[in-house]
């Protein structure tokens, strides 16, 4: 199944600076070769849903690796079972509706 997945990773116990555990996740979606889209409070990812939450769980074991103790994810999943559709597809259909 093809999913759409919006998600925010919050390690906890490393300071206030969160940047080098944000570009360690989007090594790990780039090295898995998952289209994501950095954006300023988290990263969408679309995708084969094993193949986007196995890059979500990769990230967690990055970013414990890194030394952060604890982290809080939160995931948003999109699912269509009428059609495939695309992250840019759902941007452009706003977009062209007069919005953004």
């Amino acid at each position: 199944m093809r999913v759409i997945a919006d998600f925010t990773v919050v390690p906890i116990g490393v300071g206030v600076s969160l940047s080098k555990y944000v570009a360690a996740c989007e090594r790990v979606l780039t090295e898995l070769g998952v289209a994501h889209t950095l954006h300023a409070n988290g990263t969408g990812v679309e995708g084969e849903w094993e193949e986007v939450f196995a890059a979500i769980r990769r990230c967690h074991e990055v970013v414990h690796g890194m030394g952060a103790p604890r982290i809080s994810t939160t995931i948003k999943v999109s699912t269509r079972t009428d059609r495939e559709q695309s992250m840019a597809e759902k941007v452009e259909s706003v977009r062209g509706k007069g919005g953004g």
